[in-house]
């Protein structure tokens, strides 16, 4: 599935736009991980480089980037991959923040999916966030929310995969969690990751509140911080054209990669580099 036109052709445009809601997630689920540089990787010219802070989205959680954050660490990058809790984009953000205010100094913050959203609200007025990388992600605008983003061009067919589940809280009220359903998981969500790999994957997903995907954006961080993009162009969550779409309004430096919506788990060092410019870019 990743031919030459995924992994050797990279496109760096400053227009073409990614969309996509829900995560990639692949292993245990941890509430922070975090890991230092390695210590012989050369410096920038402020002697340090920035923490990568990674974001994951829906049906996914923090092992979804354990590729990625091997090839950061590499090559000298702290990491810090934050658990998201997709309850919605206020909470989220919010908890995200509190990852941010313990990370001392610039920051590069990552958001795949859904956590696009959540970048895109907890980036904003941080000065220390020096660029945003969006990763098979949403870039939304203040008033639009993963659903209707997702529906906005043809091709998503998360709809149909997913299940429902009623949640009752301790004071009687009712809420709903939205899972892939398991024997969806590996067609809808990873396609081009081994099957035994996804399945692992499937079982343990952290799910997302539907009225987190039903929320509505307030700040486009994109707008005053620099962005990059993967955009991926076999994705079955967030189309394609919805993601070029949103990249191409934020005018961010696009990567496209043919390849699923577990971009992070089955092209990991197409996402580090990307994240590595973004580092490189804004020093």
């Amino acid at each position: 599935m990743f031919n030459n036109k995924v992994t050797g052709k990279r496109r760096v445009l400053t227009g073409a736009a990614m969309v996509l809601a829900a995560g990639a997630a692949f292993g245990a689920s941890t509430p922070v991980a975090s890991a230092g540089g390695d210590a012989t990787a050369s410096p920038d010219r402020h002697g340090t480089k920035p923490t990568v802070v990674l974001e994951h989205g829906a049906f996914a959680e923090t092992s979804s980037w354990n590729g990625v954050i091997e090839r950061l660490r590499a090559d000298g990058y702290p990491v810090v991959a934050a658990a998201n809790p997709l309850r919605g984009i206020r909470n989220d953000a919010t908890a995200l923040r509190s990852v941010l205010d313990h990370v001392e100094g610039p920051k590069i913050l990552v958001g795949h999916s859904y956590g696009g959203f959540v970048i895109s609200e907890a980036a904003a007025h941080d000065p220390q966030v020096k660029a945003l990388v969006y990763v098979a992600a949403f870039l939304p605008a203040p008033g639009e929310s993963a659903l209707g983003l997702t529906g906005k061009y043809p091709g998503s067919t998360l709809a149909g995969a997913l299940e429902p589940v009623t949640v009752t809280h301790r004071d009687g009220t009712r809420s709903t969690d939205l899972y892939i359903r398991q024997d969806k998981f590996h067609h809808q969500f990873a396609g081009d990751v081994p099957r035994n790999q996804a399945a692992l994957a499937a079982a343990g997903q952290r799910p997302v509140a539907q009225a987190a995907l039903e929320e509505k954006a307030t700040v486009a961080a994109w707008k005053t911080i620099p962005s990059w993009d993967v955009v991926t162009t076999e994705d079955l969550n967030i189309p394609a054209a919805v993601q070029r779409f949103m990249a191409e309004r934020a005018r961010a430096r696009v990567t496209e990669v043919a390849a699923s919506h577990s971009v992070a788990v089955s092209h990991p060092d197409v996402v580090a580099r990307v994240i590595e410019d973004a580092a490189r870019a804004t020093r």
